[in-house]
């Protein structure tokens, strides 16, 4: 069965009030396969989360819905069930904490994987070319539940700005004092870890892949915007 077929029971899940814990009980434990169950989680806590952030400022709009099905490639006849579980989870916005908290303790020292999350939401957060200030509260909110420290944050935001207010240092998650060595070597480090085959190496499936493709492409610029100024 697909990741999108085994939501069915999550759907049935969150009708009857109960969180992401369905997934491990319910779903999660009729696949031995760790990839698989990471891949199950993790499509879930984004439509659940990524629902509710949408409707973080007041409204859900047809570029939020569209921006998600962008960022995961839903094949059509799998639509219902993805429907379900979006249209369940954005009701309203209360909730969300526990959804964060939850994949949180499931992805436990899988860091690079909750980013991957984040991203996600981001991406669905500016669908509507507008950053709400309750959206970005939301997305901050969700960091810290994750782990992710305020500066981290904010190099995470600085990618999702529009390229002509991007900082190309930190979209890179550096100082401008860094040396040029140094900013070779890490911006090499940062495409390789966010190449496509690296994030479903993590379990995020493969449906996901225009994120990572959007995160290089902003990497990308950021670095030969400073590559330019620098001479190198």
């Amino acid at each position: 069965m697909s990741i999108w077929g085994k939501l069915a029971g999550v759907a049935a899940e969150l009708a009857r009030g109960g969180p992401i814990a369905a997934l491990l009980g319910g779903v999660g434990s009729q696949e031995q396969d760790g990839s698989a169950e990471n891949q199950v989680a993790f499509t879930v806590g984004v439509i659940a989360l990524g629902a509710k952030m949408a409707k973080a400022d007041g409204v859900v709009t047809d570029d939020e819905v569209n921006a998600f099905k962008e960022v995961f490639k839903i094949p059509q006849g799998e639509m219902t069930n993805v429907a379900r579980v979006f249209n369940l989870a954005k009701q309203d916005v209360t909730g969300y904490e526990a959804y964060a908290e939850q994949l949180a303790a499931m992805f436990k020292g899988d860091r690079k994987l909750l980013e991957d999350v984040l991203e996600g939401l981001f991406h669905i957060a500016k669908a509507d070319r507008v950053l709400h200030p309750n959206e970005e509260q939301f997305l901050a909110q969700v960091a810290k539940r994750f782990g992710i420290t305020e500066t981290e944050f904010s190099y995470i935001k600085a990618r999702h700005a529009t390229a002509t207010k991007r900082n190309p240092y930190d979209v890179l998650g550096v100082k401008p004092s860094i040396g040029n060595d140094e900013l070779k070597s890490h911006y090499r480090k940062l495409v390789v870890e966010n190449h496509p085959d690296k994030l479903m190496a993590r379990g995020v499936p493969k449906e996901f892949v225009a994120i990572a493709t959007e995160k290089v492409a902003a990497i990308n610029e950021a670095y030969g915007q400073i590559a330019k100024e620098r001479g190198i």
